[in-house]
């Protein structure tokens, strides 16, 4: 398995989109991967709603996302006023962004975290207001080398194909 990094250096901080979380938990594995990565992670409080109002009641993700602020695994986090502003243009200026990816990027740009998106628009948005860094991947989470080495390289597999096949990937 391939590891897709770009540029994620150890002892950053990453913050994680919605589909983000949800692929996780649909890799099987998501707890997992989240004990053996690096990096400090966190998702915004948006996130979190997001989980809320979507189906994901019914199909376990915010459970999962529940379950890895308890165990330590991510970090919620709410934001300033001044990350709020960018995210209220990041929703009503065109084109406009999902609550998760806005939020994910005014966290990122405000606080120097890598953003861990997966959608196209977010990902265009992100870089070109990240000063062209580019964004991370649920890939780079689950490909990982601590997290394939971690899993081994059959689980890791495995954990990539089940969010290829039943997230948002």
């Amino acid at each position: 398995m391939a590891n897709f990094d770009p540029g994620i250096a150890h002892g950053n901080s990453l913050v994680l989109d919605t589909s983000v979380v949800i692929n996780l938990h649909a890799s099987g594995y998501g707890k997992d991967v989240l004990a053996a990565l690096p990096f400090r992670l966190a998702v915004a409080s948006i996130v979190s709603d997001e989980l809320d109002r979507q189906s994901s009641r019914s199909s376990g993700e915010r459970d999962f996302l529940t379950q890895a602020c308890t165990l330590g695994l991510i970090e919620r986090i709410e934001m300033t006023d001044d990350e709020y502003q960018m995210f209220r243009k990041l929703v009503v200026v065109a084109p406009s962004l999902d609550d998760g990816e806005a939020a994910t990027i005014a966290i990122a740009r405000s606080r120097k975290f890598v953003p861990v998106i997966d959608e196209r628009k977010g990902r265009a948005r992100a870089l070109t207001l990240m000063n062209q860094r580019s964004p991370a991947w649920s890939l780079n989470l689950i490909c990982h080398p601590t997290v394939v080495s971690k899993l081994g390289q059959h689980t890791a597999t495995e954990a990539l194909y089940n969010a290829l096949r039943l997230g948002r990937m």
